[in-house]
C-alpha cells in the first residue's frame, strides 16, 4: 500500500489549486502530494466546461475576496508562470441588472464591492443606455458595472498551468477513481480505488467538485453537493455590432446571461428550482430550453438578438450546494484530516485559487493565513444554518 502525506481527490481547477500552493509552501517541501483524478483527459470536469467568468459582484465578502484572489493572479501570470504562460483573460467586465423591485438590493451590493476595492460602479438607466446602445433599458432601474477586473478567461489553462507547476515539484497524479474510504480513530485513515490499489494518507481533500457530495459519503459524511446540469448555447448574430461584440458578460433579471466570443456569443440560463434537467448523459443538449426560456428574453434585452442561429452548443456540471449556494471549505469538525473545497455551485473556476490556497494554509499551518473563510467552515452544514449567496447566476 503506498502513503501520501495528502492525498487531493479532484484534479480540476480547485484540487490543482490546493496541489499548487501546498506544493510551493516552503514548510511543505519533500512532503508527497498525491492527486487523484478518474478522469485523465478531464473531458467531462467542470473546469473544462465553464464558461470561464470572472467577477466580484456578489453579495458575500468572502466571495468577493476569493475572485480577487484570482484576479491578482492573472495579472501576474507571466510572472508566476513563465513569459509563455496564458489563460486569453477578457477584462470586459461584467453588467448585471436589476429592475425597480431588485434596485436597493443591488446597491447594497455595489456598495459592499466598492468598499473592498472592487472597480464596479453602479449605473442608472440613462447611463446604461448611453455606454451600452445595443441594450434595450425597459423595465431596468440600474446595473451594476464592472469598469475593471471582471471578464472571462480559460479555466483549464489555469487549471493546467497549476497543475504542471505543482508537478514540477514532485507531486504525483493518479488516474484512479476512488470507491472507499476507511475511516479509523477519527480520521480518514485511507482511500481505496476501484483498481483495487490503497493509498494511506495524512490529510484528504475532497475536491471532486459535482461529486463531492458522493465521495463524502464515502466516509460516512452527509455533504449537500450534487451535479447540477447547465446548457452553454453558442449562437452567431450577423446583426451584432462592432460595439456588441465589446459587450461586458451581461446578466438580464431574468437570469439570462450572454456574453461575446470571438465573432459568436456564449448564452444561457440556470432553470428554475424545480425544473432541473437529469444530472446525466453531458452529450444530451435541451435545445427547446434555448427556445423556450433563453432566446425570448435574450432577443427582448438585445433587439439584435431577434435573428440569431445556434453553431453548437455544451453542458456542463455545477457542483451545486443545494443549502445555500456558497463555498464549503475547511476540514470536518469530527473527522479532523479530512478538508473541503467544495459546493462552489457555478464559481468554482473564479474562486479554485483562493479556496486552493486557503486550504493549503490549513493542512501546511494549521490555520488560514490570508483569508479568513471560517464562515465556509462545515459546521454551517452541521448546523443547517445557510449562509446565503444573494448573486447566483
Amino acid at each position: 500500500m503506498q502513503t501520501a502525506d495528502v492525498v487531493i481527490v479532484g484534479g480540476g481547477i480547485v484540487g490543482s489549486a490546493v496541489a499548487y500552493f501546498l506544493s510551493n509552501d516552503s514548510s511543505f517541501r519533500g512532503r508527497r502530494i498525491v492527486v487523484v483524478e478518474r478522469d485523465p483527459g478531464f473531458a467531462q470536469a467542470s473546469t473544462a466546461r465553464s464558461a470561464g467568468g470572472l467577477r466580484q459582484q456578489f453579495s458575500t465578502p468572502e466571495n468577493i475576496a476569493l475572485s480577487l484572489v484570482t484576479l491578482s493572479l492573472l495579472r501576474r501570470l507571466k510572472t508566476t508562470f513563465g513569459a509563455e504562460a496564458d489563460v486569453a483573460f477578457r477584462e470586459q467586465g461584467y453588467l448585471i441588472m436589476a429592475s425597480p423591485e431588485a434596485l436597493p438590493v443591488l446597491a447594497d451590493n455595489v456598495a459592499l464591492q466598492q468598499s473592498m476595492q472592487a472597480d464596479i460602479e453602479l449605473l442608472e438607466t440613462s447611463a446604461l443606455t448611453r455606454h451600452f446602445p445595443w441594450l434595450a433599458s425597459d423595465g431596468i432601474a440600474g446595473a451594476g458595472f464592472g469598469r475593471s477586473g471582471e471578464g472571462w478567461f480559460d479555466p483549464s489553462s489555469l487549471a493546467t498551468l497549476m497543475r504542471d507547476a505543482a508537478k514540477a515539484h514532485g507531486v504525483a497524479i493518479l488516474r484512479e477513481d476512488v470507491t472507499g474510504i476507511d475511516v479509523e480513530g477519527g480520521r480518514a485513515a485511507r482511500v481505496r480505488c476501484a483498481s483495487g490499489a490503497a493509498l494511506a494518507c495524512g490529510a484528504l481533500v475532497n475536491a471532486a467538485g459535482p461529486w463531492a457530495g458522493r465521495l463524502a459519503a464515502l466516509a460516512g459524511v452527509a455533504l449537500p453537493v450534487e451535479p447540477r446540469k447547465r446548457y452553454v448555447y453558442v449562437i452567431d448574430c450577423r446583426e451584432a455590432s462592432d460595439a456588441l461584440h465589446q459587450a461586458p458578460l451581461t446578466v438580464d433579471p431574468s437570469g439570462v446571461w450572454f456574453r461575446p466570443e470571438g465573432r459568436v456569443f456564449l448564452c444561457g440560463k440556470s432553470p428554475e428550482e424545480g425544473k432541473e434537467p437529469a444530472a446525466a448523459d453531458l452529450d444530451q443538449i435541451d435545445h427547446a430550453f434555448f427556445e423556450t426560456e433563453v432566446w425570448p428574453r435574450l432577443a427582448t434585452r438585445v433587439p439584435a438578438f431577434e435573428s440569431v442561429k445556434v453553431v453548437n452548443a455544451w453542458a456542463g456540471f455545477y457542483d451545486y450546494n443545494t443549502l445555500d449556494q456558497n463555498a464549503i471549505i475547511g476540514p470536518h469538525p469530527e473527522i479532523a484530516n479530512l478538508y473541503f473545497a467544495n459546493g462552489f455551485s457555478g464559481h468554482g473556476a473564479q474562486q479554485g485559487a483562493g479556496a486552493g490556497r486557503a486550504v493549503a494554509e490549513l493542512i501546511a499551518h494549521g490555520a488560514f493565513r490570508t483569508l479568513d473563510l471560517g464562515r465556509f467552515s462545515y459546521r454551517r452544514i452541521a448546523a443547517g444554518q445557510p449562509l446565503l449567496e444573494r448573486n447566483v447566476i
